[in-house]
């Protein structure tokens, strides 16, 4: 069983990805991919390459230099041995069937995967602590990731970069599905970069601009990769992503603009960087009849992404004649007619929650297979939290309304309050298809301190992750040079015939049992208006004084006294 292994068992170093190329010690690279999607937005990927020549995981080796590698992370990578490292946080939910695949996917929220040396003793230890750490470094709320909603993938998340590491106990996956990203967590990634927020394409990260938009998601992927063949290097990958709708944002369709998308200007390249460029793609637009650009560029590039070889334009920022006499490059884009519609991707998953009541419901995700001739089999993988009690006998796989038998199942039920459930499956996908998973559960009674803050609101289940390699429109390459872009060079590919393709379903929004919080300040309130009823009274009673009143005089009496007075004659007795 070798299928859930993107890239298989790499043993030499030519099978990685661009990774074998001639490079410096302490490069860094910078690019911006445009792509005018066909519902009339844009998206906007950024991708920053950081090299660092060295190998601290050897016995002995002691680094006291990072170059242009941030610091910060290095000693966190030293420190607690870690072999592999991917981290983003997300802000909206990609819409595939809108805007086809993105160039590294990744999941509402924060999503968080590692892989450890294998000489690490204690990894649920290191686990913990590298999440505190990673919380305190990126301003976010990793330090919730504990053993209730970690996991270790037997087949969906392997190694990415150089290495031989098949053994998933030192492997932990783990996502925050209600993270809330925001300014505080895109500040210190500015930071890792090495100019930081003042030169080259990070100046266009204005937060104002980036979070007013339909979609948003930063990572940060840390692999080693081969140098020459010969040695050992790291590679930091800082990517973001962004989808900016002309309805939210409030501009039109027939026009934008680097300004108008970032609120400014490019007006030079990161002086640290080898290099710097920014691509628009231009595949739908071959003469110009969608749209146009200003200023145009005579250098167009080609690369393979994503199973489909894709036309670009080319500006490359460090050549002065990029920015012109003004000193500055501001890319427009002006459309001309109507885009046409968009083909439908060649694999799509959601998932949703089906039943009534707050004890029982069930768990159905469709996956989707819109290839018109080819089957290909898909890794699905399924995180459920431990109060979302699984019956795994019911679990049901249908093709065609007809029962399609997983050909590997791996399942781990979750111990309460201890580990959640993790379900695997291989599931072979006919051509042109729906294929649909369910699984029933019941809600289970949470003690009362276990409830959030607003516990009507729900309680959030992690997206669903389908991993596949999709056969592939074009031949894919197999030896990158150092010239490609970055981004049709991030997974490695084993095979010219197919590509390997991750995707995440929506996360689940569940309600549980809930108890009336209310009831609690009510029987104080009523208890303690008894208490002070009773109390008062009581102690009224002991503490108050009696006095006996003499009886008042007659009505007569005290008429004839009131006459005395008037006319001062002694008052009777």
């Amino acid at each position: 069983f070798r299928f859930p292994s993107p890239i298989g068992h790499i043993s030499t170093c030519p099978s990685l990805i661009g990774q074998c190329c001639k490079t410096h010690p302490g490069s860094f690279q910078e690019e911006l991919v445009i792509r005018p999607l066909h519902s009339g937005d844009i998206y906007a990927s950024f991708q920053f390459r950081t090299l660092w020549d060295t190998d601290f995981l050897q016995e002995g080796q002691k680094v006291s230099h990072y170059r242009l590698f941030p610091k910060s992370l290095g000693q966190v990578l030293s420190k607690f041995s870690v072999r592999e490292l991917h981290i983003s946080f997300t802000q909206g939910f990609w819409r595939t069937m809108q805007w086809g695949q993105p160039f590294i996917p990744s999941p509402p929220g924060a999503e968080l995967w590692v892989w450890f040396h294998d000489t690490v003793s204690d990894v649920d230890g290191n686990w913990k602590e590298l999440t505190n750490v990673l919380s305190g470094i990126f301003c976010a709320s990793l330090n919730f990731i504990d053993l209730t909603n970690t996991v270790q993938p037997s087949a969906s998340f392997k190694p990415l970069g150089l290495g031989n590491a098949t053994d998933h106990r030192f492997l932990r996956y783990a996502t925050l599905p209600r993270e809330i990203v925001c300014t505080e967590n895109l500040t210190p990634w500015k930071k890792l970069l090495p100019c930081g927020s003042k030169a080259g394409l990070a100046v266009l990260m204005k937060s104002e601009k980036l979070f007013h938009s339909s979609f948003h998601s930063q990572a940060v992927h840390i692999r080693p990769i081969c140098q020459q063949c010969s040695s050992k290097a790291w590679e930091l990958r800082q990517t973001l992503n962004v989808v900016f709708d002309l309805h939210t944002s409030g501009q039109g369709k027939k026009e934008w603009s680097l300004f108008k998308m970032f609120s400014r200007t490019l007006t030079e390249a990161c002086p640290l960087a080898s290099s710097s460029k920014v691509y628009v793609d231009i595949t739908d637009n071959p003469e110009g009849e969608l749209f146009e650009l200003s200023p145009a560029t005579p250098l167009l590039g080609q690369a393979v992404v994503l199973g489909d070889r894709r036309t670009y334009s080319v500006y490359d920022l460090s050549r002065a004649e990029t920015f012109g006499q003004l000193r500055s490059f501001n890319l427009l884009l002006r459309w001309k007619g109507d885009s046409g519609d968009m083909l439908r991707p060649l694999l799509h998953a959601e998932r949703y929650v089906a039943g009534f009541g707050l004890q029982t419901g069930e768990i159905h995700t469709v996956i989707y297979n819109n290839h018109p001739y080819r089957a290909f089999p898909v890794l699905l993988m399924d995180s459920v939290p431990w109060y979302l009690q699984l019956y795994i006998h019911t679990l049901t796989v249908t093709s065609k309304s007809r029962d399609n038998k997983p050909s590997y199942i791996h399942y781990q039920p979750a111990k309460d309050r201890h580990r959640p459930h993790l379900l695997e499956m291989l599931i072979q996908l006919p051509p042109h298809s729906m294929t649909e998973v369910t699984v029933q559960f019941e809600r289970a009674l949470l003690k009362w301190t276990e409830y959030t803050p607003d516990p009507n609101h729900g309680f959030y289940v992690g997206s669903s992750v389908v991993s596949a390699l999709v056969p592939s429109m074009v031949a894919m390459r197999t030896n990158f040079t150092q010239d490609q872009p970055l981004f049709s060079s991030f997974v490695p590919v084993k095979e010219e015939s197919s590509y390997f393709v991750r995707v995440y379903t929506e996360p689940l929004l569940v309600n549980l049992p809930t108890p009336d919080f209310s009831m609690p300040y009510n029987v104080i309130c009523l208890t303690c208006t008894v208490v002070a009823v009773g109390y008062g009274s009581f102690y009224n009673l002991l503490t108050r004084t009696f006095q006996v009143d003499e009886p008042s005089p007659p009505l007569s009496k005290r008429l004839a006294n009131l006459i005395r007075r008037m006319r001062g004659v002694p008052l009777l007795t």
